[in-house]
């Protein structure tokens, strides 16, 4: 697998005239390799050229924790008396021209390779790997299906009212889906966003000491890292008890449920991202919300909960078989209510997948 992965890699290197690309810290390496760097002061970095022998320069403190893969790249541990920087740049070597560096590398290693490298070309890693990355194999799609599953039995528990909400603070309830998420698989917690009334309109909402109460729509939306490094991601809104959701909230959550139903008929292989946002976005501002839906429609999901492709507006990029990617519209009113809902979708041959199939109705819960 890994071996492929370095292959396609090299073969992407040589169509955008790449000589070496340097990996660090973030998911690039991990992809690539199979290990993850820590985010360490201590320069971690692998030295692929796109012709000859890979190397990963890595301190000796944590050489123990790199499972070897001789068929991909050798391993340099570096002492705490070496130059670890003048060592990549050495690998480099003055012949190179253009070097591409991984998009979460430290600046402070970008800074000093660029002074050690001062004819060098630089360009993002990401233009490299992205679009390999993007689209998942059979193997990363099972493991997506296997992390949406999880999240889906934390969704059920949330809609027939397993997670107490009323009376209870946000934060509480966010420890709580955590605590859950756990429990059902994951290795740990990206995000649990608990949003009550009002606080539903910011997106983003940080789950914090207000306090749950009935007759609210309560936003949830929640996601972790599973042990093989892939990630969830959902979002479900309920009702807590009392009459049931107001005329404005129904209204409102009606054309938010058709626009994220449709959004995901439209992720079909071959249709540009920046058309299935617009399906959303059309049918959100025929509802009269369209000054309320303030972010793009859905992002891609692999190693990371955030990645290409993006579904937005100017991304004209169509979906080829094996993107995987969030479904997720949102209404957002200041100071009175909001709502989202959020699927993982996966594009396929035989039309779009979804990975998560909790209702997306606005569940009345127990108070």
């Amino acid at each position: 697998m890994f071996a492929d992965r370095v292959r396609r890699t090299r073969e992407r290197m040589s169509e955008l005239g790449v000589d070496v690309l340097l990996l660090s810290v973030g998911a690039d390496l991990p992809w690539l390799t199979g290990y993850e760097a820590m985010p360490l002061e201590r320069l971690t970095m692998l030295v692929l050229p796109r012709e000859g022998d890979a190397t990963l320069v890595v301190p000796r403190l944590e050489a123990p924790r790199v499972t070897e893969r001789p068929d991909v790249f050798a391993v340099h541990p570096w002492d705490e008396t070496d130059d670890p920087v003048g060592t990549v740049a050495s690998m480099v070597g003055r012949s190179a021209s253009t070097v591409a560096v991984g998009d979460r590398t430290w600046a402070r290693f970008l800074v000093d390779l660029h002074a050690l490298l001062p004819a060098v070309t630089w360009r993002k890693g990401s233009d490299v790997t992205a679009p390999l990355r993007a689209r998942k194999d059979a193997a990363e799609v099972d493991a997506l299906r296997a992390a949406s599953a999880a999240a889906d039995r934390v969704a059920r528990q949330l809609q027939g009212s397993a997670i107490p909400l009323v009376g209870r603070t946000e934060r509480e309830v966010s420890q709580d889906l955590a605590r859950r998420l756990v429990a059902e698989g994951h290795a740990h917690v990206n995000f649990a966003i608990v949003a009550a009334g009002e606080n539903a309109a910011s997106p983003h909402h940080e789950p914090g000491d207000r306090v749950i109460r009935a007759d609210e729509l309560v936003l949830c939306d929640f996601g972790g890292t599973m042990p093989d490094g892939y990630c969830s991601d959902i979002t479900r809104c309920v009702w807590t008890g009392g009459d049931g959701p107001t005329s404005k909230v129904r209204d409102l959550y009606a054309v938010l449920q058709d626009a994220q139903a449709q959004a995901v008929r439209a992720a079909v292989v071959g249709t540009p991202c920046e058309d299935v946002d617009g399906v959303a976005r059309r049918l959100i501002a025929d509802g009269g919300y369209g000054d309320h839906f303030i972010h793009r429609t859905g992002h891609g999901i692999g190693l990371e909960e955030h990645e290409d492709p993006y579904l937005v507006g100017g991304n004209c990029e169509a979906l080829a078989p094996g993107h995987a990617f969030s479904i997720e519209p949102g209404i957002y009113l200041a100071g009175e209510v909001g709502a989202r809902i959020e699927d993982i979708v996966v594009a396929t041959d035989d039309g779009p997948e979804s990975l998560n199939t909790v209702t997306h109705d606005l569940v009345v819960v127990e108070a």
